[in-house]
């Protein structure tokens, strides 16, 4: 697709892989808008990035349909979502409580769904549209302390599989990407360490793939993508 020109939403792109993919987009020639809930954050990024503010909640339904309206009256219409806010909890299974696995879920799965959904609506309207799920190759495995965080991507992998079987039919393309370790805020955020070493993947180096996969002709769209770093060390 041309992404110059393009109306993009991206969620959670107020900070790190979010936010790196809002400002390769816009850096192309994108119309970005980006959503988030902390209101200083996305006020900021917004700023910065020259992008369409929104605070919003994407476990919210009704903040889910506001979204979408203030993107289409902005924009007029929507190219690409990029699925992306997500929330962690990185607990053994014995000190799990439930409202902090619930809450997981509901960011990066039922939000995912809820985004999807009314994306999905618009693109069938439109007779196009793009997918874009920021996944993580925790879909893949499983690792101690991982029950809520690694459920919760492996159901956004499987519900990638189930849109796109439905969707192909629109000509709405369906892509995941799975980033390995990224150096963000998301560890800090979640209750965990995670050292710095340039070696380990950046923000920008997720949204270059974001890039790459969405630029490809209409005609085709490559499914999933993982990202690794070459060599990681600690």
């Amino acid at each position: 697709m041309e992404l110059r020109g393009a109306n993009v939403l991206v969620t959670g792109g107020s900070s790190g892989i979010g936010r790196a993919i809002a400002k390769t987009l816009a850096e192309v020639g994108s119309h970005v808008a980006i959503t988030g809930r902390d209101e200083r954050r996305l006020t900021e990024a917004a700023h910065a990035l020259n992008a369409l503010a929104i605070r919003a909640d994407v476990t919210n339904e009704s903040d889910v349909r506001r979204t979408f309206e203030e993107v289409l009256r902005a924009f007029g219409h929507l190219d690409v979502l990029v699925n992306n806010a997500g929330k962690g909890v990185f607990k053994p299974l014995l000190d799990m409580q439930r409202s902090e696995f619930d809450a997981v879920l509901a960011t990066n799965m039922t939000g995912a769904m809820l985004m999807a959904r009314e994306a999905a609506r618009h693109f069938i309207s439109r007779k196009q549209g793009n997918i874009v799920n920021i996944g993580s190759t925790a879909s893949h495995r499983g690792a101690p302390n991982g029950t809520a965080y690694y459920a919760s991507k492996a159901a956004l992998r499987s519900m990638t599989e189930c849109w796109r079987a439905e969707l192909r039919q629109h000509n709405i393309r369906v892509f995941l990407v799975n980033p390995s370790e990224v150096v963000t805020g998301f560890a800090a955020a979640s209750g965990f360490d995670q050292k710095d070493n340039p070696t380990k993947l950046r923000p920008e180096d997720v949204a270059h793939v974001v890039r790459a996969i969405l630029e490809m002709n209409n005609r085709g769209f490559t499914t999933e993508s993982t990202v690794f770093a070459t060599n990681p060390r600690d």
